[in-house]
């Protein structure tokens, strides 16, 4: 499996991947998924939002366990974010079925669609439309680079982007969902587990700071006489690393936009975009508002005029207590540790922290031995990622099984 998904999408001179939402290659991510659906007899289906199911026993009996991630990757990503949670998810149903057990519940393993947020620029979309927490209507407004909407998106991928929507019939069928993802940290390298429990997902967001200056030529231009927003930005870049330190927090600006963006123009605009992410919401508030006061200080002593608007939003997720611990028990008793197994918060988003307010869910993380995540340098070795398996499968057994 890991062989046959690989090259899809992978960037020649990168050596990342792009597997943007609705684009070729995730199309063909999709096909692969499909494809080993049904090598499995697994009932395929694509739910109205565009994420793919692949069921083991009736989707319509009720408290299903649900496991998978997404196929999507960030620009020139690695090869373990998010696949590794489909390909881990196919191989422990291949395992629970070499053990010959006997499901008492319906299972499904699931491909969530666009859960980067590459291309429109918003994560989780997928789940979020499954959830009730991304509006149709809001839905509707996201366009990429190009200016391509969603929809439009959807529809020439081959999907009816009419349907989309909440899906609270489909979340009331599922009583649990157990994503396997690799560590975005090296907690477990650090302790010397290959696989670990997810407590809780910190609080994050997106920011979008819009810096509008004049326009002018950097050849003639005197620099008393320049509004340049481009100076401007780059003290807020320094800021939000000030803010961060202070607060104990993370703040990062990994995007930007600048107009009309010539060589030799100073720039009339300079977008960016703010990633923040704090153990708690206090943290989080504290470090984005320093981050903004500075910036507004910044701007207007330059000349510069500033907009702020908050993108998006994941408030602070604490898994369910109930399922998290059953899911240690269950690993503690498989004797594949030998010791009880590490439970660590991440700063990281998920499709299964999206989940979490609709249906029981929670979360395997596979050891990371850099802790390098979207980046082409991502790794997990070997050993650990059959490891992650034989958890997963463990976990399967324990609540599909029992």
């Amino acid at each position: 499996m890991w062989r046959e998904l690989a090259p899809v999408g992978r960037h020649p001179d990168s050596g990342g991947y792009r597997r943007y939402a609705w684009s070729a290659a995730d199309l063909e991510c999709r096909a692969w998924f499909r494809a080993q659906a049904e090598a499995r007899g697994l009932t395929y289906e694509t739910d109205r939002n565009g994420n793919q199911w692949a069921w083991l026993g009736d989707p319509l009996a009720g408290n299903a366990v649900v496991t998978g991630s997404h196929l999507d990757s960030v620009p020139d990503g690695g090869a373990f974010d998010g696949p590794l949670g489909v390909v881990s998810s196919f191989a422990a149903l291949d395992e629970l079925r070499s053990r010959g057990v006997a499901f008492t519940r319906p299972l499904a393993v699931t491909n969530f669609g666009d859960e980067e947020g590459a291309r429109f620029g918003l994560a989780c979309v997928g789940s979020r439309l499954a959830a009730g927490q991304l509006t149709v209507a809001d839905a509707h407004r996201l366009k990429d680079a190009d200016g391509i909407a969603l929809p439009a998106a959807m529809k020439s991928a081959g999907y009816d982007p009419d349907t989309i929507g909440p899906d609270p019939e489909r979340l009331a069928r599922i009583g649990a969902f157990v994503e396997l993802h690799v560590e975005q940290g090296r907690a477990l390298d650090l302790t010397g587990d290959p696989v670990g429990i997810a407590s809780a997902i910190w609080p994050h967001g997106r920011w979008r700071f819009d810096f509008r200056g004049e326009a002018n030529h950097a050849g003639t231009t005197r620099l008393v006489d320049r509004r340049d927003p481009m100076l401007t930005y780059a003290e807020t870049v320094l800021a939000a690393r000030r803010e961060a330190e202070l607060t104990g927090a993370l703040a990062t600006f990994g995007k930007i936009a600048v107009e009309p963006n010539g060589v030799n123009a100073i720039p009339s605009l300079v977008r960016g975009w703010l990633d923040s992410r704090a153990a708690d919401q206090a943290t989080l508030d504290a470090v984005v508002t320093g981050i903004e006061r500075a910036a507004r200080e910044y701007a207007d002593r330059a000349g510069i005029d500033l907009d702020v608007v908050r993108e998006s939003f994941t408030p602070v997720v604490e898994f369910e207590h109930a399922l998290r611990d059953e899911l240690a028990k269950i690993l503690e008793g498989s004797g594949d540790t030998g010791r009880p197994v590490p439970v660590l918060g991440t700063g990281a988003g998920h499709d299964a922290g999206i989940l979490s307010a609709s249906v029981p869910t929670a979360m395997l993380f596979v050891r990371n031995p850099t802790g390098i995540s979207h980046s082409p340098a991502e790794h997990a070795a070997e050993d650990d990622c059959v490891a992650g398996v034989r958890a997963l499968a463990d976990v399967l057994e324990g609540l599909a099984c029992s």
